[in-house]
Protein backbone atom coordinates (compact mmCIF):
# COMPACT_ATOMS: atom_id res chain seq x y z
CA UNK A 1 0.00 0.00 0.00
CA UNK A 2 1.21 3.42 -0.83
CA UNK A 3 1.81 6.04 1.79
CA UNK A 4 1.23 8.68 -0.06
CA UNK A 5 -1.06 10.24 -2.36
CA UNK A 6 -0.89 11.92 -5.44
CA UNK A 7 -3.23 15.34 -4.98
CA UNK A 8 -4.50 17.04 -7.75
CA UNK A 9 -2.05 19.61 -8.88
CA UNK A 10 0.31 16.78 -8.80
CA UNK A 11 2.37 16.91 -5.55
CA UNK A 12 2.53 14.20 -2.69
CA UNK A 13 0.75 14.49 0.78
CA UNK A 14 0.70 12.39 3.53
CA UNK A 15 -2.38 10.29 3.49
CA UNK A 16 -5.26 10.54 6.76
CA UNK A 17 -4.16 8.84 9.94
CA UNK A 18 -6.41 7.03 11.95
CA UNK A 19 -5.23 6.25 16.08
CA UNK A 20 -6.18 2.32 17.50
CA UNK A 21 -5.05 1.96 20.88
CA UNK A 22 -3.99 -1.93 21.00
CA UNK A 23 -5.55 -4.41 23.18
CA UNK A 24 -2.82 -6.28 25.90
CA UNK A 25 -3.41 -10.07 26.82
CA UNK A 26 -1.42 -12.65 28.33
CA UNK A 27 0.57 -15.52 25.96
CA UNK A 28 2.79 -17.96 26.77
CA UNK A 29 3.65 -16.19 30.09
CA UNK A 30 4.21 -12.86 28.26
CA UNK A 31 2.57 -9.88 27.15
CA UNK A 32 1.10 -9.23 23.77
CA UNK A 33 -0.56 -6.09 22.22
CA UNK A 34 -3.05 -6.43 19.21
CA UNK A 35 -6.00 -4.80 17.17
CA UNK A 36 -8.31 -6.95 15.50
CA UNK A 37 -7.82 -7.83 11.83
CA UNK A 38 -10.89 -6.46 10.31
CA UNK A 39 -10.97 -2.63 11.64
CA UNK A 40 -7.42 -2.49 9.98
CA UNK A 41 -8.34 -4.24 7.12
CA UNK A 42 -11.61 -1.59 6.69
CA UNK A 43 -9.77 1.78 7.58
CA UNK A 44 -6.80 0.51 4.94
CA UNK A 45 -9.30 -0.14 2.27
CA UNK A 46 -11.15 3.05 2.54
CA UNK A 47 -7.80 5.03 2.39
CA UNK A 48 -6.34 6.38 5.77
CA UNK A 49 -3.94 4.81 7.68
CA UNK A 50 -4.54 2.66 10.60
CA UNK A 51 -1.53 3.48 13.37
CA UNK A 52 -1.50 1.51 16.26
CA UNK A 53 -0.60 2.84 19.70
CA UNK A 54 0.36 0.61 21.87
CA UNK A 55 -1.13 -0.06 25.21
CA UNK A 56 1.83 0.63 27.75
CA UNK A 57 1.88 3.38 30.43
CA UNK A 58 4.74 5.19 29.39
CA UNK A 59 2.63 5.92 25.90
CA UNK A 60 0.14 8.87 27.64
CA UNK A 61 3.51 11.34 27.85
CA UNK A 62 4.26 10.90 24.21
CA UNK A 63 0.87 11.00 22.68
CA UNK A 64 1.91 14.46 20.81
CA UNK A 65 4.46 12.14 18.60
CA UNK A 66 1.92 10.54 16.93
CA UNK A 67 0.66 14.18 15.25
CA UNK A 68 -0.52 14.17 12.60
CA UNK A 69 -3.36 12.14 13.06
CA UNK A 70 -7.07 12.91 11.25
CA UNK A 71 -9.21 10.43 13.46
CA UNK A 72 -9.13 7.84 16.14
CA UNK A 73 -11.32 4.94 16.16
CA UNK A 74 -11.92 3.10 19.86
CA UNK A 75 -12.71 -0.41 19.95
CA UNK A 76 -12.10 -3.49 22.41
CA UNK A 77 -10.77 -4.33 25.51
CA UNK A 78 -11.51 -5.00 29.10
CA UNK A 79 -14.53 -3.00 31.47
CA UNK A 80 -14.40 0.31 31.79
CA UNK A 81 -13.36 1.36 35.19
CA UNK A 82 -16.59 1.48 37.40
CA UNK A 83 -14.61 4.37 39.57
CA UNK A 84 -14.60 6.25 36.37
CA UNK A 85 -18.33 7.19 36.29
CA UNK A 86 -21.30 7.07 39.51
CA UNK A 87 -21.94 3.61 40.07
CA UNK A 88 -24.98 3.26 41.57
CA UNK A 89 -25.82 -0.29 40.66
CA UNK A 90 -27.54 -1.46 43.40
CA UNK A 91 -25.55 -5.13 43.05
CA UNK A 92 -24.57 -7.42 46.14
CA UNK A 93 -20.91 -8.12 46.53
CA UNK A 94 -22.64 -12.02 45.46
CA UNK A 95 -23.86 -11.02 42.47
CA UNK A 96 -20.62 -9.19 41.47
CA UNK A 97 -18.46 -12.17 42.25
CA UNK A 98 -20.55 -13.77 39.47
CA UNK A 99 -19.97 -11.36 37.45
CA UNK A 100 -16.59 -11.46 37.89
CA UNK A 101 -16.44 -15.16 37.08
CA UNK A 102 -18.57 -15.22 34.40
CA UNK A 103 -16.98 -12.51 32.51
CA UNK A 104 -13.67 -13.15 33.70
CA UNK A 105 -11.76 -12.59 30.42
CA UNK A 106 -13.70 -9.32 30.50
CA UNK A 107 -13.93 -8.00 34.20
CA UNK A 108 -9.72 -7.53 34.96
CA UNK A 109 -9.80 -3.37 35.16
CA UNK A 110 -6.69 -2.08 32.63
CA UNK A 111 -6.39 1.95 34.35
CA UNK A 112 -3.40 2.05 31.58
CA UNK A 113 -5.69 2.05 28.47
CA UNK A 114 -8.93 3.75 30.22
CA UNK A 115 -6.13 6.54 30.74
CA UNK A 116 -4.94 6.52 27.48
CA UNK A 117 -8.16 6.09 25.65
CA UNK A 118 -9.80 8.90 27.71
CA UNK A 119 -6.89 11.20 26.95
CA UNK A 120 -7.25 10.64 22.97
CA UNK A 121 -11.44 10.74 23.11
CA UNK A 122 -11.08 14.32 25.26
CA UNK A 123 -8.56 15.55 22.82
CA UNK A 124 -11.10 14.44 20.14
CA UNK A 125 -13.77 16.31 21.64
CA UNK A 126 -11.86 19.33 22.22
CA UNK A 127 -10.44 19.69 19.06
CA UNK A 128 -13.57 18.15 16.69
CA UNK A 129 -10.81 15.50 15.44
CA UNK A 130 -13.46 12.47 14.24
CA UNK A 131 -14.26 9.75 16.35
CA UNK A 132 -15.47 5.99 16.16
CA UNK A 133 -16.23 4.00 19.44
CA UNK A 134 -16.71 0.60 18.95
CA UNK A 135 -18.28 -1.39 21.59
CA UNK A 136 -15.94 -0.52 24.90
CA UNK A 137 -15.08 2.71 22.78
CA UNK A 138 -18.62 3.70 22.59
CA UNK A 139 -18.90 2.93 26.21
CA UNK A 140 -16.25 4.91 27.08
CA UNK A 141 -16.40 8.08 25.23
CA UNK A 142 -19.74 8.08 26.80
CA UNK A 143 -17.99 8.45 30.19
CA UNK A 144 -15.50 10.97 28.59
CA UNK A 145 -18.43 12.76 28.34
CA UNK A 146 -19.98 12.81 31.62
CA UNK A 147 -22.33 9.21 31.19
CA UNK A 148 -22.65 6.39 33.14
CA UNK A 149 -22.36 2.40 32.78
CA UNK A 150 -24.16 -0.63 33.57
CA UNK A 151 -21.82 -3.03 35.49
CA UNK A 152 -23.75 -5.69 34.06
CA UNK A 153 -26.57 -4.89 31.72
CA UNK A 154 -28.06 -9.27 32.11
CA UNK A 155 -28.44 -8.40 36.35
CA UNK A 156 -29.44 -4.56 35.87
CA UNK A 157 -32.03 -4.82 32.21
CA UNK A 158 -32.14 -7.56 30.81
CA UNK A 159 -33.64 -9.57 33.72
CA UNK A 160 -36.40 -6.60 35.11
CA UNK A 161 -37.05 -6.06 31.87
CA UNK A 162 -38.93 -9.74 30.77
CA UNK A 163 -37.24 -9.52 27.80
CA UNK A 164 -35.28 -13.23 26.70
CA UNK A 165 -32.04 -11.46 25.48
CA UNK A 166 -28.54 -11.75 25.84
CA UNK A 167 -25.92 -9.16 25.23
CA UNK A 168 -23.20 -11.83 25.38
CA UNK A 169 -23.23 -15.51 24.55
CA UNK A 170 -20.32 -17.61 24.38
CA UNK A 171 -21.74 -21.02 23.75
CA UNK A 172 -22.41 -19.08 20.09
CA UNK A 173 -20.04 -15.97 20.36
CA UNK A 174 -19.14 -14.93 16.43
CA UNK A 175 -22.79 -16.49 15.36
CA UNK A 176 -25.39 -14.86 18.02
CA UNK A 177 -27.66 -12.21 17.00
CA UNK A 178 -30.07 -9.92 18.62
CA UNK A 179 -32.35 -7.25 16.89
CA UNK A 180 -32.03 -3.85 17.63
CA UNK A 181 -34.72 -0.99 16.47
CA UNK A 182 -32.84 2.00 14.54
CA UNK A 183 -34.08 5.09 15.25
CA UNK A 184 -35.02 7.42 11.70
CA UNK A 185 -33.08 10.25 10.42
CA UNK A 186 -29.80 9.07 12.11
CA UNK A 187 -26.75 8.41 10.36
CA UNK A 188 -27.37 4.99 11.31
CA UNK A 189 -30.62 4.87 9.50
CA UNK A 190 -28.88 6.38 6.36
CA UNK A 191 -26.35 3.42 6.50
CA UNK A 192 -28.84 0.81 6.95
CA UNK A 193 -32.04 1.90 5.39
CA UNK A 194 -32.38 -0.98 2.63
CA UNK A 195 -31.97 -3.61 5.28
CA UNK A 196 -34.82 -2.02 7.39
CA UNK A 197 -38.23 -3.60 7.11
CA UNK A 198 -41.60 -1.71 8.27
CA UNK A 199 -40.23 -2.49 12.18
CA UNK A 200 -36.93 -0.66 11.76
CA UNK A 201 -35.03 -3.46 12.83
CA UNK A 202 -31.33 -5.01 12.17
CA UNK A 203 -29.95 -7.84 13.81
CA UNK A 204 -26.63 -7.58 15.24
CA UNK A 205 -23.89 -9.52 16.89
CA UNK A 206 -23.04 -8.31 20.70
CA UNK A 207 -19.87 -9.21 23.22
CA UNK A 208 -20.80 -6.79 26.14
CA UNK A 209 -22.19 -7.28 29.38
CA UNK A 210 -21.58 -3.34 30.53
CA UNK A 211 -23.71 -0.83 28.40
CA UNK A 212 -25.24 2.07 28.86
CA UNK A 213 -26.84 3.60 31.66
CA UNK A 214 -27.49 7.25 31.27
CA UNK A 215 -26.29 8.58 28.23
CA UNK A 216 -24.49 12.26 28.41
CA UNK A 217 -26.33 15.19 27.24
CA UNK A 218 -24.74 16.08 24.11
CA UNK A 219 -25.23 12.17 22.56
CA UNK A 220 -28.84 11.45 20.71
CA UNK A 221 -29.43 8.12 20.30
CA UNK A 222 -29.64 5.53 17.37
CA UNK A 223 -31.22 2.33 17.97
CA UNK A 224 -32.68 0.29 20.80
CA UNK A 225 -32.40 -3.27 21.93
CA UNK A 226 -35.80 -4.92 22.92
CA UNK A 227 -34.89 -4.68 26.44
CA UNK A 228 -34.44 -0.75 25.77
CA UNK A 229 -30.32 -0.39 26.52
CA UNK A 230 -29.08 1.92 23.88
CA UNK A 231 -26.85 0.24 20.87
CA UNK A 232 -25.62 3.13 19.13
CA UNK A 233 -25.37 7.06 19.37
CA UNK A 234 -23.99 10.32 18.08
CA UNK A 235 -23.38 13.87 18.53
CA UNK A 236 -25.86 15.76 15.96
CA UNK A 237 -24.02 18.98 16.65
CA UNK A 238 -20.77 17.31 15.75
CA UNK A 239 -21.98 15.52 12.76
CA UNK A 240 -21.25 16.95 8.88
CA UNK A 241 -19.47 14.30 6.99
CA UNK A 242 -18.32 17.45 4.30
CA UNK A 243 -16.89 19.53 7.14
CA UNK A 244 -15.24 16.74 8.60
CA UNK A 245 -17.00 16.26 11.82
CA UNK A 246 -17.77 12.90 13.06
CA UNK A 247 -18.47 11.96 16.80
CA UNK A 248 -19.93 8.70 17.63
CA UNK A 249 -20.57 5.51 19.25
CA UNK A 250 -21.68 1.76 18.28
CA UNK A 251 -22.15 -1.15 20.75
CA UNK A 252 -22.28 -3.72 18.67
CA UNK A 253 -19.22 -4.71 16.47
CA UNK A 254 -20.46 -3.92 12.68
CA UNK A 255 -16.82 -5.03 10.93
CA UNK A 256 -17.25 -9.09 12.52
CA UNK A 257 -20.73 -8.98 11.02
CA UNK A 258 -19.75 -10.89 7.94
CA UNK A 259 -20.61 -14.16 6.08
CA UNK A 260 -16.92 -15.37 5.84
CA UNK A 261 -13.68 -14.70 7.59
CA UNK A 262 -12.38 -12.15 4.61
CA UNK A 263 -13.03 -8.80 3.53
CA UNK A 264 -13.71 -8.44 -0.17
CA UNK A 265 -17.17 -6.34 -0.44
CA UNK A 266 -20.32 -4.62 0.64
CA UNK A 267 -22.11 -7.98 -0.30
CA UNK A 268 -19.89 -9.96 2.39
CA UNK A 269 -21.63 -8.36 5.43
CA UNK A 270 -24.74 -9.51 7.14
CA UNK A 271 -25.83 -5.79 5.58
CA UNK A 272 -24.14 -3.74 3.27
CA UNK A 273 -24.75 -0.40 6.03
CA UNK A 274 -21.79 -2.97 7.57
CA UNK A 275 -19.03 -1.53 5.26
CA UNK A 276 -20.61 1.69 5.12
CA UNK A 277 -20.34 2.94 8.43
CA UNK A 278 -16.22 2.75 8.37
CA UNK A 279 -16.44 3.87 4.64
CA UNK A 280 -17.77 7.07 6.02
CA UNK A 281 -15.87 7.35 8.89
CA UNK A 282 -12.98 7.02 6.66
CA UNK A 283 -14.46 9.83 4.26
CA UNK A 284 -14.78 11.91 7.40
CA UNK A 285 -11.28 11.44 8.41
CA UNK A 286 -10.09 12.39 5.17
CA UNK A 287 -12.08 15.88 4.45
CA UNK A 288 -10.82 16.53 8.16
CA UNK A 289 -7.28 16.52 6.87
CA UNK A 290 -8.19 18.12 3.89
CA UNK A 291 -9.50 21.10 6.20
CA UNK A 292 -6.95 21.42 8.79
CA UNK A 293 -4.64 21.45 5.69
CA UNK A 294 -6.33 23.84 3.84
CA UNK A 295 -6.52 26.08 7.33
CA UNK A 296 -2.57 25.42 7.89
CA UNK A 297 -1.74 26.60 4.43
CA UNK A 298 -4.24 29.59 4.70
CA UNK A 299 -2.40 30.59 8.20
CA UNK A 300 0.95 29.92 6.67
CA UNK A 301 0.29 32.37 3.92
CA UNK A 302 -0.92 34.80 6.00
CA UNK A 303 2.11 34.50 8.19
CA UNK A 304 4.52 34.21 4.98
CA UNK A 305 3.10 37.41 3.49
CA UNK A 306 3.18 39.85 6.57
CA UNK A 307 6.89 38.60 6.95
CA UNK A 308 8.25 39.00 3.76
CA UNK A 309 6.30 42.88 3.65
CA UNK A 310 8.17 43.23 7.37
CA UNK A 311 11.44 41.31 5.38
CA UNK A 312 11.76 43.99 2.84
CA UNK A 313 11.29 47.13 4.35
CA UNK A 314 14.05 46.07 7.01
CA UNK A 315 16.53 45.32 4.40
CA UNK A 316 16.37 48.22 2.44
CA UNK A 317 16.31 50.03 5.81
CA UNK A 318 19.51 47.99 6.22
CA UNK A 319 21.05 49.07 3.14
CA UNK A 320 19.61 52.85 3.21
CA UNK A 321 21.98 53.13 6.72
CA UNK A 322 24.45 51.65 5.24
CA UNK A 323 25.11 53.90 1.89
CA UNK A 324 24.26 56.73 3.52
CA UNK A 325 27.27 56.05 6.54
CA UNK A 326 29.78 56.42 3.60
CA UNK A 327 28.10 58.57 1.82
CA UNK A 328 28.94 61.52 5.27
CA UNK A 329 24.66 62.23 5.17
CA UNK A 330 24.24 60.67 8.53
CA UNK A 331 26.37 61.31 11.90
CA UNK A 332 28.47 58.43 12.66
CA UNK A 333 28.19 59.01 16.05
CA UNK A 334 24.70 58.54 17.00
CA UNK A 335 23.70 55.65 18.49
CA UNK A 336 20.52 55.39 17.57
CA UNK A 337 21.55 55.18 13.96
CA UNK A 338 24.37 52.24 14.91
CA UNK A 339 21.93 50.13 17.08
CA UNK A 340 19.50 50.15 13.68
CA UNK A 341 22.24 49.50 12.08
CA UNK A 342 23.51 46.46 13.95
CA UNK A 343 20.36 44.74 14.27
CA UNK A 344 19.27 44.62 10.62
CA UNK A 345 23.00 43.83 9.51
CA UNK A 346 22.01 41.05 12.77
CA UNK A 347 18.43 40.34 10.75
CA UNK A 348 20.41 40.30 7.37
CA UNK A 349 22.54 37.45 8.30
CA UNK A 350 19.40 35.34 9.58
CA UNK A 351 17.45 34.88 6.65
CA UNK A 352 19.26 37.41 3.45
CA UNK A 353 17.89 34.86 0.98
CA UNK A 354 14.21 35.11 1.72
CA UNK A 355 14.88 38.87 2.19
CA UNK A 356 16.09 39.41 -0.62
CA UNK A 357 12.65 37.93 -2.69
CA UNK A 358 10.51 40.75 -1.20
CA UNK A 359 12.57 43.66 -3.21
CA UNK A 360 11.42 44.74 -5.79
CA UNK A 361 13.59 45.54 -9.14
CA UNK A 362 14.47 49.26 -8.10
CA UNK A 363 15.69 47.95 -4.84
CA UNK A 364 17.49 45.14 -6.11
CA UNK A 365 19.33 47.19 -8.75
CA UNK A 366 20.17 49.18 -5.77
CA UNK A 367 21.57 45.86 -3.96
CA UNK A 368 23.40 44.76 -7.01
CA UNK A 369 25.21 48.18 -7.44
CA UNK A 370 26.28 47.93 -3.83
CA UNK A 371 27.55 44.38 -3.70
CA UNK A 372 29.80 45.84 -6.90
CA UNK A 373 31.05 48.57 -4.68
CA UNK A 374 32.07 46.38 -1.88
CA UNK A 375 33.58 43.85 -4.58
CA UNK A 376 35.86 46.81 -5.97
CA UNK A 377 36.79 47.90 -2.12
CA UNK A 378 40.20 48.81 -3.46
CA UNK A 379 39.31 51.14 -5.72
CA UNK A 380 36.77 52.36 -2.99
CA UNK A 381 39.04 52.72 -0.76
CA UNK A 382 41.83 55.18 -3.12
CA UNK A 383 38.59 57.39 -2.85
CA UNK A 384 38.70 57.73 1.29
CA UNK A 385 42.11 57.88 1.37
CA UNK A 386 41.23 61.40 -0.43
CA UNK A 387 39.02 62.05 2.11
CA UNK A 388 40.82 61.45 5.04
CA UNK A 389 37.84 63.49 7.18
CA UNK A 390 35.07 60.54 6.12
CA UNK A 391 38.03 58.15 7.09
CA UNK A 392 38.25 59.50 10.42
CA UNK A 393 34.76 60.06 11.44
CA UNK A 394 34.28 56.27 9.90
CA UNK A 395 37.17 54.73 12.38
CA UNK A 396 36.08 57.24 15.28
CA UNK A 397 32.46 55.47 14.41
CA UNK A 398 33.78 52.04 14.27
CA UNK A 399 36.35 52.26 17.26
CA UNK A 400 33.10 52.59 19.13
CA UNK A 401 31.01 49.77 18.61
CA UNK A 402 32.10 46.73 20.52
CA UNK A 403 34.05 43.17 19.53
CA UNK A 404 30.19 42.05 18.90
CA UNK A 405 29.11 44.93 16.43
CA UNK A 406 32.36 45.09 14.54
CA UNK A 407 32.34 41.09 13.85
CA UNK A 408 28.53 41.82 12.69
CA UNK A 409 28.85 44.91 10.83
CA UNK A 410 31.92 42.82 9.20
CA UNK A 411 29.53 39.50 8.56
CA UNK A 412 26.99 41.92 7.22
CA UNK A 413 29.16 43.12 4.23
CA UNK A 414 30.19 39.73 3.82
CA UNK A 415 26.78 38.68 3.34
CA UNK A 416 26.03 41.97 1.04
CA UNK A 417 28.78 40.43 -1.50
CA UNK A 418 27.42 37.35 -1.33
CA UNK A 419 24.00 38.21 -2.09
CA UNK A 420 25.34 40.77 -4.73
CA UNK A 421 27.60 37.99 -6.57
CA UNK A 422 24.41 36.05 -6.70
CA UNK A 423 21.77 38.02 -7.82
CA UNK A 424 24.66 39.71 -10.47
CA UNK A 425 25.22 36.26 -11.55
CA UNK A 426 21.24 35.23 -11.96
CA UNK A 427 21.27 38.68 -14.20
CA UNK A 428 24.20 37.86 -16.52
CA UNK A 429 23.17 34.28 -17.20
CA UNK A 430 19.28 34.98 -17.89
Amino acid sequence: MHLQQESKAGSLRMLARVLIVSRRCLRKNKFVDFVGEYHLDLIANYGAVPVIVPRISSIQQMLDGFEPFHGVLLCEGEDVDPSLYENENGLSHDELDQIRKLHSSDTTIDRAKDSIELQLARCCLERNIPFLGICRGSQLLNVACGGTLYQDVEKEVSEKSGFDIKHVNYDNYDGYRHPIKVVEYTPLHSWFQNSLGVNMEIMVNSYHHQGIKKLAERFRPMAYAPDGLIEAFYDPNAYNPEEGKFIMGLQFHPERMRHDGEYCTENDFDYPGCSRAYEEFVKVVIAYQKKRSACSGEREAVKVGGEMEKQGKRIVKSYSLSKLIYDDHIDTNSCAKASALHTEALFLQLDARLSVRALDREEEKRLKQMGATVRNSACYMKGMKKQEDIRVRALKFMESMSTEQLSDSVAFYQMMIHIGSELLEEKLTS
